[in-house]
């Protein structure tokens, strides 16, 4: 599994989409994206992690930054969604941190498209 975070627009999606030399249909049927979304709502996030672990990308959206939430719903979807990253993180072949378009590898080789 590829594991790819960072920012809110900060360019993930495309530029998973262009490493990989992927058409929008094929990063589609290949990705998932948002899962911090899904942590949100989740009880079992070592379940989750499992169950993400099977897709070739998975991408998250940096919930961590700026203030804490007051209301205690939030502060538990944000703590979710970062443990939920650490969780992929420690499971993916690969881990990249996208921001402004440019990648950071934090684990593994950074995925090159197929030509």
């Amino acid at each position: 599994m590829i594991f790819v975070t960072g920012p809110l627009y900060a360019g993930k999606r495309e530029w998973v989409r262009r490493a990989l030399g992927l058409s929008g249909e094929e990063l589609t049927a290949r990705a998932v994206w948002d899962v911090q979304e899904l942590a949100a709502r989740c009880e079992d996030l070592p379940a989750l992690a499992r169950e993400l672990e099977q897709k070739e990308i998975v991408i998250a959206t940096e919930v961590g930054g700026g203030v804490v939430p007051v209301d205690p719903a939030e502060r538990l979807a944000r703590e979710r969604a970062g443990r939920l990253s650490c969780l992929l993180a420690q499971r993916a072949r690969v881990v990249v941190r996208v921001c402004c378009g440019l990648p950071q590898v934090l684990k593994g080789e950074l995925p090159c498209a197929s030509t």
